[in-house]
């Protein structure tokens, strides 16, 4: 009965604010409150008096009674809502409520990155523990990597659809603007190669030659010999990073294996990022075939299979030199 009474009483001074008079329930209306720096809070769906409960323990309000009361004589301003909110520092009741109505709730960065699989990306959404629900595994290829910002609790399988979305208007625009005569039938041919390009090297500057020498292979009817595609085949397209291939993974009967199977794979192997996409549509001219890693992050590119053998021998020199001799 005592809270009741305090909560009327706290009401009553509150509508005296409201019709002009007193001053010191004004001034507690709007004084600052007791956060001492902002902080996000989640706040979860209640009445007022839970609303208020969870304020109070996360250190955002000092009295419950006064934000109960001022909360439900301004209700005209509309409800409050359940979500994670960002709340500046010393917070006033009137700055509390404001944030409950009317701000946007914190928003959280998810990155999904470059050159992933499809398996990959599920994992990492499964993993981040703002996300809600299951984690799919999507269409390899069908994800555009970026930075997509999530509000807490968002489903998984809604963020893969505003990537895979994403992916089907970037893809759509970079295949209507692609350099004329390239040996690719659709955009699904273009991610597949892009996918490739974005596993084959780490530099921004070689995409666009790298993509070129794969153009060259294609039009003239060559294997691609790309070991990326290898990766992807023997772990079943779990995983491409870290893999140390062998001369049996590269018999492998895979459609994947672009040694021994000519032109593209039957699809992306992972998804490429924006300037991979780009790289394959505008493919550098060069008479370059072949390119071998050089020993300090990049390849060194050849025109023909002699120049190729000798980037081969140099490149195996420093692998032997790194090694100790062994």
């Amino acid at each position: 009965m005592r809270r009741l009474l305090a909560a009327l009483a706290a009401l009553a001074v509150i509508a005296a604010v409201a019709g002009g008079g007193a001053w010191y329930a004004r001034r507690r209306y709007v004084a600052p409150g007791p956060l001492a720096a902002a902080r996000d809070v989640v706040v979860p769906p209640g009445t007022i008096r839970s609303i208020g409960a969870v304020l109070k323990r996360e250190g955002v309000i000092a009295n419950p009674l006064w934000f109960r009361a001022a909360a439900e004589l301004t209700s005209r301003q509309g409800p409050l809502r359940a979500a994670e909110f960002a709340f500046p520092a010393h917070a006033s009741l009137a700055a509390v409520l404001g944030v409950l109505r009317h701000a946007r709730p914190v928003e959280h960065p998810v990155t999904i990155a470059e050159g992933l699989t499809a398996a990959a990306i599920a994992r990492e959404l499964a993993a981040t523990p703002f996300l809600a629900g299951p984690a799919p595994v999507p269409p390899e290829g069908a994800v555009l990597p970026q930075t997509y910002d999530v509000t807490l609790g968002t489903p998984r399988t809604a963020l893969l659809a505003r990537a895979e979305a994403a992916m089907r208007t970037t893809l759509a625009r970079v295949w209507a603007g692609r350099a004329p005569d390239l040996p690719l039938t659709s955009p699904e041919q273009l991610l597949t190669l892009a996918s490739i390009v974005e596993r084959e090297t780490a530099l921004p500057a070689e995409r666009a030659h790298i993509a070129g020498v794969f153009i060259n292979r294609l039009r003239l009817g060559m294997p691609l010999q790309s070991d990326p595609t290898v990766a992807y085949a023997v772990s079943g397209g779990q995983a491409i990073d870290g893999a140390t291939l062998t001369t049996a993974d590269l018999r492998v009967a895979s459609p994947y294996n672009t040694y021994r199977v000519k032109g593209l794979p039957p699809g992306p192997i992972c998804s490429p990022g924006l300037a991979s996409l780009q790289a394959a549509a505008h493919p550098l001219a060069t008479k370059d075939l072949y390119f071998v890693a050089n020993g300090t992050g990049g390849h060194a590119f050849a025109a023909t299979l002699a120049q190729h053998d000798i980037n081969v021998a140099h490149w195996r020199a420093l692998q032997k030199s790194s090694s100790g001799g062994r």
